[in-house]
């Protein structure tokens, strides 16, 4: 019988807090164990089920539990419980926006993280395809598919149908779905030999006017322009910048898959070289929210204990969240020659989650001659579910208000500060529009 929720106001108002990761423990992969946590966690989402539209994870299980004779969580046969962790993409909306029931709520529920252990199990268990194990390496994809004469190889395969068919039948990548463009002239090419002496350093709240950049894979190869784009604002700013002296990717989308070991050896590559500039007087400055999160949150999780982790997660911001601590403190350039018009504005759950409010949006508001449309709702794209054939379909049915959404506006400029998720949704709008990126917009109001 599933649980109350009478029985659970007790304590629902007090503020949500995240329990460490135990992932180097034997239990926390006991199939046993898991399968009892799983069915106690369906059992509150069955009857709750609040979280019904945010993606497919919830209608899957509530059709299955709809399906048993007696109409609860018990019927549903241990098997199927996949089907509900499969759809999971841990984009965390459910824990940060709906369930009523995080801790410290007696009941203990968090939903994505629990997703997290069961693909973890699955992963250790090695029932992880070989085709989303390649997918998920994506420094690896992408020092590949940016070698020049190689890139252009890449770049053409993917406007192939022929192609894309047999990419379908190797990788399992749906032939209808939006695949980046590479570039040769990466980011980190582009912006190596281009490094202007030291400005003055001034501290505005948490920030101190000097940053690094962590590219990230996407932002390296597969929108360099953003990149630039972004530091090229931070600098109208009398802002220092820097890369980072070399990076792996963050983890995030190993983190996906449950490749939890993956992700420690990322780690064990990243947090040594972010931690020694961020004692060197940097912060750190990510263009991706994905990659931001996973250091913010995922691995301060998975490694509490370690200080380096802990020191970067401190030090760690999305780029409009540093530029408004920038702003508050009268430090920001307000000048801005160009009119942005209307803009239709879609926020990505991976910048939601973080807790740091519509920043993005508050800082284009600043150009005269805007009119921001707010979005947030999920784009269903989420890494590489809204590419795989198997859940492409889906990915675009939970993507169809968004993109309903932003043909309705009918705006001169659609952004989104996840670049894929842009992608997924313009796909989805009569005439396809360029998805752009909010921090090329906010150059452009620079006239920079």
């Amino acid at each position: 019988m599933s649980q109350s929720p009478v029985a659970a106001r007790e304590g629902s108002l007090d503020a949500p807090t995240r329990h460490a990761l135990d992932w180097r423990s034997e239990s926390f992969y006991d199939e046993t164990a898991l399968n009892k946590e799983l069915e106690r966690a369906f059992d509150i989402c069955h009857g709750c089920r609040r979280c019904v539209s945010l993606c497919q994870s919830f209608p899957t299980l509530f059709d299955l539990v709809d399906a048993t004779a007696d109409g609860e969580v018990h019927g549903i046969p241990k098997a199927h419980f996949s089907k509900v962790v499969d759809q999971c993409y841990l984009c965390d909306l459910c824990y940060q926006t709906k369930c009523p029931y995080v801790p410290p709520h007696p009941w203990n529920l968090d939903f994505p993280h629990l997703m997290l252990r069961a693909k973890a199990v699955q992963h250790r268990q090695g029932k992880t395809a070989l085709a989303s194990r390649i997918l998920s390496a994506t420094t690896a994809v992408g020092k590949l598919a940016s070698i020049p004469v190689v890139v252009e190889l890449v770049n053409a395969g993917n406007r192939n149908g022929a192609f894309r068919k047999l990419l379908d039948k190797t990788l399992g990548v749906h032939p209808d779905a939006v695949i980046p463009k590479y570039y040769s002239r990466t980011a980190r090419r582009r912006l190596r030999r281009n490094a202007p002496a030291a400005s003055a350093h001034v501290s505005a709240g948490p920030t101190r006017g000097k940053v690094a950049v962590f590219t990230t894979c996407y932002g390296n190869v597969n929108m360099p322009q953003v990149v630039e784009d972004m530091v090229a604002v931070f600098r109208h700013n009398g802002i220092e910048v820097q890369l980072v002296a070399r990076e792996q990717c963050c983890g995030m989308p190993k983190l996906e898959i449950g490749d939890l070991d993956a992700v420690a050896r990322y780690k064990e590559s990243n947090i040594p070289v972010l931690a020694k500039a961020v004692a060197e007087g940097f912060d750190i400055v990510a263009p991706i929210p994905s990659c931001v999160l996973m250091f913010k949150q995922e691995l301060p999780l998975m490694f509490p204990d370690d200080r380096d982790v802990q020191t970067v997660k401190r030090a760690i911001f999305d780029p409009f969240e540093y530029l408004m601590h920038r702003h508050q403190a009268g430090l920001l350039k307000t000048e801005f020659p160009n009119a942005l018009g209307k803009i239709a504005y879609h926020a990505p759950c991976h910048q939601r989650v973080q807790n740091i409010g519509p920043k993005t949006r508050d800082i284009l508001a600043l150009v005269a001659g805007t009119e921001l449309n707010l979005i947030e709702r999920c784009s269903g794209h989420d890494g590489t579910y809204g590419v795989k054939t198997a859940t492409y379909p889906l990915a675009r049915k939970i993507a169809k208000p968004v993109s309903d959404r932003v043909a309705k506006l009918d705006a001169a400029h659609f952004i989104s500060d996840c670049p894929m998720a842009a992608a997924h949704i313009a796909d989805g709008v009569p005439g396809k529009p360029e998805g752009g990126n909010p921090l090329s917009l906010l150059r452009y109001a620079y006239d920079i």
